[in-house]
């Protein structure tokens, strides 16, 4: 009796929260699946355009429209550009939108939230009626309409920087249109991570460890660091996952419709939608964006799906 009482104190006492994260993480094969596919869509973004087998705007003429061959593995487009390195330069430019868009919409929720929930009274009342009127708004929508109101009058004012900055930049388009697609998107975005942090410190606000560190003397801002937020980071680390997908495949969309990364740029979205009117004679051509598109944001959601269920305590044995 003696000896399994020790042994249970010696398996509680080697536990943890964390421990047990990653025993669910690595027991869940559709979360190593997202894992993996997450890290390869990072490791693709952060080298494929080095080891593309020709740059993403480089036309040949002798070249128009081939099939896949030894030279073009993925064939070429209608201007003679390689198939291949666009798609390897496009999981550089969903990568940079989704890691933009995440950093900025999360940093914007988590004030916004933490703000709103912590304060009460009408700063409360103005950040919720702030949220439901931005998702009252279709999405899609209101990342065009914000994309095509700022486009025309950004180009003479970032066309003015350049030259007085002397920046050696010669595609003044494709700075903007990353530039005002990861605005339109993060304006989207920001909404859910708002919701979902104050929901969790409305929970933990109450909590004894709150009113320990409010009697010893601790301010709202020293309690909000460092005892609410970090108690509410496991559903905001879910977010960001379920983010990063959105985002992807927001770009993609805004490019689909012509009012997103506009040619010469690289982006999934542009790729099936050129690739719309020719798909009966070269199917690879819409093929591989909407595989690799699919096949990246479902790996992307498998990962959060696991998260969710790794640091969810509930779910702790």
């Amino acid at each position: 009796m003696a000896e399994t009482t020790e042994n249970l104190f010696r398996e509680v006492k080697t536990r943890s929260l964390r421990g047990d994260a990653m025993r669910r993480m690595v027991a869940n094969k559709l979360t190593l699946a997202g894992l993996i596919v997450a890290i390869g869509f990072f490791v693709l973004a952060l080298i494929g355009p080095y080891v593309a087998p020709y740059s993403y705007t480089a036309q040949d003429y002798a070249h128009i429209s081939e099939t896949p061959s030894r030279e073009h593995l993925l064939g070429t487009d209608e201007l003679g550009r390689d198939f291949l390195s666009r798609i390897l330069y496009g999981a550089r430019t969903a990568f940079l939108v989704s890691f933009t868009v995440t950093v900025l919409s999360t940093t914007i929720g988590m004030a916004l939230g933490s703000m709103a929930a912590y304060a009460g009274g009408w700063v409360d009342g103005l950040v919720v009626r702030l949220i439901d009127v931005t998702m009252t708004i279709p999405s899609l929508l209101l990342a065009a309409l914000a994309f095509t109101v700022l486009r025309k009058p950004l180009v003479p004012i970032m066309n003015r920087f350049i030259a007085w900055s002397g920046l050696p930049i010669r595609e003044t388009s494709i700075y903007l249109d990353y530039l005002i697609v990861i605005g339109a998107v993060a304006l989207i975005s920001w909404e859910s991570t708002a919701r979902l942090i104050r929901g969790q410190i409305l929970s933990l606000r109450n909590e004894l460890y709150v009113d320990a560190a409010r009697s010893i003397g601790a301010t709202s801002t020293q309690i909000l660091r460092r005892h609410v937020i970090p108690n509410a980071m496991g559903p905001v680390i879910v977010a960001i996952t379920f983010t990063m997908a959105g985002a992807i495949t927001m770009e993609s969309s805004l490019s689909f419709l012509g009012i997103g990364i506009q040619p010469p740029g690289a982006s999934w979205g542009a790729m099936i939608n050129n690739a719309l009117g020719v798909w009966r004679f070269k199917p690879w051509l819409l093929a591989a964006p909407a595989l690799v598109l699919g096949f990246v944001t479902l790996g992307i959601m498998f990962l959060g799906d696991g998260l969710n269920d790794a640091l969810n305590p509930k779910l702790t044995k």
